[in-house]
C-alpha cells in the first residue's frame, strides 16, 4: 500500500482559491483574532506531518491486532497509545476548542482538513478523538460553567476522552423509547443505570480518564423523546481539586467484532447506578445531543472522503507501475513486456471516478464547514441565519452522499488492484471494510435521506431548499461566458432538482410512503448536483492557469470529466423518484 500523504496543495486549493476562507475568517472578529491564511497553512502543514509519519504506519498493523477485552478492561493495538499521546501533545484533540478552555480555537473549515487527514491515515484511530470532540461541543454548548470548567480542559488536552451513549440494545434510531434511567440524589447528582450498545471509545487504555455523555430518563420524564435527558458520568470521579478519585460504578461488559475499524473499541457500556450530573435542562436531552449532530455527521461523512483519498493514493501508484497487456492503440512503454495498466480506459474511468468524487467531497464538506464557521461566528445576523438554514439542509448530504461516495471509491480502488484488491497486505480490502460502517452510523444513510426529503424539503414547504437553489442560480447567472460549459449543465441539474422536489412535495401531500420510496434517489439526486456547483468554482478557480501547472490542468480535466461521466447519473436516479412508491407494495411480507 503506498505511504499516505496529506493532499495539501488540494486543501489549499479549496480553502484559499475557491472559498477565499482567509478573507472570511477576517470579517469574525472571534475568527480574525486566532486565525490567519499563514496560522492554517502552519497548522495543515503539522497536521500533515503527524498523520502521514506517527499515524498512517499504525493502520495496518492495528487492523490486524485489534482491540482486546479482558475482564472489563480494553487494551488497544500495539503503538496507539504512544501515537495518542503524540497526537494529544501537538493540541490536536482541542483544534477546534473554545481557547477559554484551553482549546486552539480554529474554524471548522480547518478542522475538517485535519479530520480528513487524521481519517486517511487511520479511521479507526480516528474515532477516539472525534468522539472526544463531540462531547466537548455538548458540553460547551449545554453544560453548566462548573462542569465546562471542570471537563473541558483535560478533554481538550487528550488526557481524557469523551463518549457518546445512544443507542440501546432495543433502541437505536428510535431514540424515544430507551430504557436507562436517571435518579435524582439529595446533592444534585444523579443515579444513573441501563445498558448501552456500539459505543466507539467506552473503554480503552488511551487516557486516564473517558468522559461519558449518556442518554437517559428521569423518573417523571414524558413518554418519547420529549423526555430524554443528557448526563455527563465519568468513569472515574474527579475530586474537587481536578485530582481523580474513585471508579465509578460502570463497566465495559464486551467489545463487538466487527467488519471493520478493528482498532477502535466498540464497546456495551454498563451503567450501575453511576454518578453523573445533567447536562442542559430536563427533558431536553436530545436537543443537547443534536449540537454535536451537524459537526459529527459532517465528521463521518469527512470518514467516507478520507478512506477515498487513501484508497485513491494507492490506487493510482499501483496503476503507474502494475503493467498488464497493451494499450488498445498499441505500445506505450516500448521497453517493457506491457504497458502500465494506467493506459486502458476501464481503469482510467475508475481512477477519474474516485479523483473526482474525492476532489468534489473535499470541496463541499469544506463549503458545509465554512457554512458552520459563519453560523458559529459572524456578528451579520442575517448571514447565520442563512448559514445555519443551509447547515440544516445540506447536513444529512454531507453525512449520507459522501459516505455512499466514499465506499464507491474504495471499491473503485479494490478493483484496480485485481485479484491483489482483495488480499490483504495490499490493504484496498480494509479500506472497503472500514469505510462501510460510516455509512451507518451517526444515523444511517436511509435516515439521512428521509432527513432531508420529509424534514427539510417537504417539511419546510420547499423553503430550506430555496436557499440552496437561488445560491447556485446566482452563481450561475453572474458566471462568465468562459465557464459556460460547466454552468450550462449545472443549470439543467438544478433544474432539474427543481422539479423533482416540487413533485416530491406535492407527491408527499397525496400518499405517506412517497417521502421514505423517493428520499434515498433523492438525496443522490441533491448530491451530484452540489457536486456539480463545487465542480463549477473549482473549474473557475482553475481556469486560465492550467498552462502553467499541471494541477490547474489535471483539475479542469477532472471537472470535464465529471460532467460528461458522472452528473448524467441524475437521470436514472430522478427517474426512480418520479415512478413513485406503488411497486414497493406490490408485494405482501410473505411473498418477499
Amino acid at each position: 500500500m503506498a505511504d499516505y500523504k496529506a493532499p495539501l496543495r488540494d486543501m489549499r486549493f479549496v480553502l484559499n482559491e475557491v472559498f477565499d476562507a482567509p478573507k472570511l475568517w477576517q470579517t469574525m472578529p472571534a475568527l480574525a483574532e486566532v486565525v490567519d491564511a499563514e496560522t492554517a497553512e502552519a497548522i495543515l502543514e503539522e497536521a500533515g506531518k503527524i498523520t502521514a509519519n506517527s499515524i498512517a504506519p499504525l493502520n495496518r498493523s492495528g487492523d490486524e491486532e485489534g482491540c482486546r477485552w479482558v475482564d472489563g478492561a480494553v487494551t488497544t493495538p500495539a503503538g496507539y497509545p504512544e501515537a495518542y499521546r503524540l497526537y494529544a501533545e501537538g493540541g490536536w484533540v482541542g483544534v477546534g476548542g473554545d481557547p477559554a478552555y484551553s482549546g486552539m480555537g480554529m474554524p471548522k473549515a480547518i478542522s475538517a482538513q485535519v479530520e480528513e487527514m487524521m481519517n486517511s491515515a487511520s479511521l479507526a484511530f480516528g474515532l477516539y478523538p472525534m468522539l472526544t470532540s463531540g462531547a466537548c461541543l455538548s458540553l460547551y454548548a449545554h453544560a453548566s460553567e462548573e462542569l465546562k470548567q471542570k471537563y473541558l480542559p483535560n478533554m481538550y488536552a487528550g488526557v481524557w476522552s469523551g463518549s457518546m451513549c445512544l443507542t440501546e440494545p432495543h433502541a437505536g434510531t428510535d431514540l424515544g423509547i430507551i430504557r436507562t434511567k436517571a435518579e435524582p440524589q439529595a446533592d444534585g447528582s444523579y443515579k444513573v443505570s441501563g445498558t448501552k450498545i456500539f459505543i466507539t471509545g467506552g473503554e480503552h487504555d488511551l487516557t486516564e480518564n473517558i468522559i461519558h455523555l449518556v442518554l437517559a430518563k428521569l423518573p417523571d420524564a414524558p413518554a418519547g423523546s420529549r423526555g430524554i435527558s443528557l448526563f455527563l458520568v465519568p468513569k472515574v470521579m474527579v475530586n474537587e481539586d481536578g485530582s481523580l478519585g474513585e471508579r465509578n460504578s460502570l463497566g465495559c461488559g464486551s467489545i463487538e467484532h466487527k467488519m471493520g475499524i478493528q482498532a477502535s473499541a466498540t464497546c456495551v457500556m454498563n451503567f450501575d447506578g453511576a454518578t453523573g450530573w445533567m447536562v442542559g435542562e430536563p427533558n431536553k436531552g436530545l436537543a443537547a445531543m443534536f449540537t454535536m449532530m451537524n459537526y459529527e455527521r459532517l465528521g463521518v461523512g469527512i470518514q467516507g472522503l478520507a478512506t477515498g483519498e487513501r484508497s485513491y493514493q494507492s490506487a493510482i501508484e499501483y496503476a503507474r507501475e502494475r503493467i498488464q497487456s497493451r494499450a488498445p492503440t498499441g505500445p506505450v512503454a516500448q521497453d517493457k513486456a506491457a504497458d502500465p495498466i494506467i493506459v486502458h480506459p476501464d481503469v482510467r474511468r475508475m481512477l477519474l471516478t474516485m479523483k473526482a468524487l474525492n476532489e468534489g467531497g473535499r470541496a463541499f464538506s469544506s463549503y458545509v464547514a465554512l457554512q458552520l464557521d459563519i453560523a458559529k461566528f459572524s456578528d451579520d445576523a442575517e448571514a447565520r441565519q442563512r448559514a445555519e438554514a443551509l447547515v440544516a439542509l445540506l447536513t444529512p448530504v454531507a453525512k449520507a452522499f459522501l459516505t455512499d461516495m466514499g465506499l464507491e471509491t474504495t471499491v473503485h480502488g479494490q478493483q484496480v488492484f485485481g485479484g491483489h484488491g482483495f488480499i490483504r497486505e495490499w490493504g484496498q480490502e480494509q479500506l472497503v471494510r472500514d469505510c462501510r460502517i460510516t455509512q451507518i452510523y451517526e444515523g444511517t444513510n436511509g435516515i439521512q435521506a428521509l432527513d432531508l426529503l420529509g424534514r427539510k424539503v417537504v417539511g419546510s414547504g420547499g423553503e430550506l431548499y430555496r436557499a440552496f437553489a437561488e445560491e447556485v442560480r446566482s452563481y450561475c447567472a453572474a458566471a462568465g461566458g468562459e465557464l459556460e460549459e460547466f454552468t450550462t449543465p449545472l443549470k439543467a441539474a438544478l433544474e432539474n432538482l427543481d422539479a423533482l422536489t416540487a413533485f416530491a412535495i406535492d407527491s408527499a401531500k397525496r400518499n405517506p410512503n412517497e417521502i421514505g420510496a423517493a428520499s434515498v434517489e433523492y438525496l443522490h439526486v441533491f448530491g451530484y448536483t452540489a457536486y456539480a456547483y463545487m465542480w463549477a468554482r473549482m473549474a473557475e478557480a482553475a481556469l486560465g492557469k492550467e498552462t502553467q501547472d499541471d494541477f490547474y490542468a489535471s483539475k479542469l480535466g477532472t471537472a470535464r470529466f465529471y460532467f460528461a461521466r458522472l452528473l448524467p447519473r441524475i437521470h436514472s436516479l430522478s427517474a426512480s423518484v418520479r415512478a413513485g412508491s406503488d411497486s414497493l407494495y406490490l408485494l405482501e411480507a410473505s411473498q418477499f
